[in-house]
């Protein structure tokens, strides 16, 4: 009697290496990068190294349309901040718990918004949290773009050039340990969930309570 061999389970990275061969796999990388800067809670990073190691070659394009596609949906994410915020930019926010500090938020913006978009950008923290806020603090529109572009850039362009010079040896060890290499891009997330509400501390009422002006840094009193 012949045995019959159990079938071998298939790991979370093997199965995100499956889809980076699908032939919609760049379009599908390019909607995400897209949500990722406004709305939903995803790394692109977890099908973008998958796709770099399976094809090192194409490294610079898939930067290059991470970057693109991010700095476009930052730009939906400003739009949601400017225009939509108390339909739907406030629920966004309160989400990814940043809440509680958010006016203080907004006037961090106010006093140094380029700095906080390049945060946003190259770290761990939602960027749809930075992109609604950048749009409710109206922070200039081309500023808004020129530090995202810098900030989403580096954010992809440095790990797509690592893939490309170090891919086969990250290859190797990644194969080595998949499981490990699995969970830890879904520990990218959960760090950014917590990293978010510790970014943006609450405060207390001294900025909610300032007047308007003081807030968006206008000043409305005519001049005489």
């Amino acid at each position: 009697m012949t045995e019959t061999a159990a079938p071998q389970k298939i790991s979370l990275y093997d199965r995100l290496k499956r889809a980076t061969r699908h032939k919609l796999a760049e379009p599908i990388l390019a909607a995400l990068c897209f949500l990722e800067a406004m709305i939903i809670p995803v790394f692109p990073e977890i099908m973008l190294a998958p796709m770099i190691i399976a094809d090192r070659k194409r490294a610079w394009r898939l930067a290059t349309i991470c970057t693109v596609s991010s700095v476009t949906g930052g730009l939906a994410g400003y739009a949601i901040g400017y225009f939509l915020f108390d339909s739907l930019g406030r629920g966004i926010i309160d989400f990814y718990g940043a809440s509680g500090g958010f006016e203080a938020l907004r006037h961090s913006f106010v006093e140094n918004g380029p700095l906080m978009i390049l945060i946003g950008a190259l770290s761990p923290i939602p960027y749809k949290v930075i992109t609604i806020t950048s749009g409710v603090a109206g922070l200039d529109l081309w500023t808004f773009i020129f530090y995202g572009i810098i900030g989403r850039g580096l954010r992809y362009f440095v790990p797509c050039g690592l893939f490309y010079f170090f891919g086969p040896v990250a290859g190797e060890f990644i194969d080595k340990h998949k499981k490990w290499a699995g969970w830890g891009m879904v520990a990218l997330v959960v760090v950014g969930f917590a990293m978010a509400p510790l970014l943006f501390p609450k405060t207390g009422t001294a900025i909610m309570d300032a007047p308007v002006e003081q807030v968006v840094g206008i000043d409305l009193v005519p001049e005489s």
